[in-house]
């Protein structure tokens, strides 16, 4: 049966994850302020250049510590649920195939793309829904989602789901896989935007639905 561009459980998914994701960072930067340094006590990383610098309270939500976590915690659920409503209807449409990277079909499309984007190359390479840059960016973003939510649940119960951890490099190691991840996933956020200005069909199509096709 013909569907549209972007059908209404992706658009759901996709809408549904810019509150989700600005109140988990905001009430994330909350629970950090309670301890703004990375590292074990007494050997801090010296890599992290923001060590006991708090974060700007007007980029917080939580007011304390214990709210932050309630907040954080009760939304972070949310995106587990809806991140999984995404990707079982990927797998039941099959739209994974059109929407993620695949190295043999994509990688010369993407550099192809960068070569249009920086003026090298003169005439756009063939695309269909997304181009191969943009694949590669969804597909390292579903990636990046991925480790915040593993290294979420392991910052959450470090003793009990020990074993979680140790990928991780222990505990603290979790904590700054999933700053880290947050900050990547704002890169991308701001890539998404300019890439949206490239193609402005793309935001149409997700709010509207776009062509059918199929």
């Amino acid at each position: 049966m013909p569907r549209p561009n972007q059908p209404w459980p992706i658009r759901l998914t996709h809408w549904a994850n810019v509150p989700l994701l600005v109140i988990m960072a905001g009430s994330g930067l909350q629970i950090l302020a309670a301890y703004p340094m990375l590292g074990p006590r007494g050997a801090l990383y010296h890599w992290y250049p923001f060590n006991d610098n708090v974060p700007p309270s007007w980029l917080s939500i939580g007011s304390w510590l214990a709210g932050a976590r309630h907040w954080h915690f009760a939304f972070a659920w949310l995106f587990v649920v809806n991140g999984l409503v995404y990707w079982t209807y990927l797998l039941i449409a099959r739209e994974w195939h059109r929407r993620f990277f695949l190295p043999w079909r994509d990688t010369r499309n993407a550099v192809q793309t960068i070569a249009y984007y920086t003026r090298i190359r003169k005439t756009p390479p063939p695309q269909d829904l997304y181009n191969g840059l943009q694949r590669l960016a969804y597909t390292t973003a579903s990636l990046l989602a991925l480790v915040v939510v593993v290294s979420g649940v392991a910052i959450y119960k470090p003793v009990q789901l020990h074993a979680l951890t140790v990928p991780f490099g222990g505990y603290d190691g979790a904590r700054a896989v999933h700053l880290v991840a947050l900050a990547l996933l704002t890169l991308f956020t701001v890539g998404h935007v300019a890439m949206v200005l490239f193609h402005p069909r793309s935001l149409a199509d997700m709010i509207t639905g776009g062509k059918p096709h199929g």
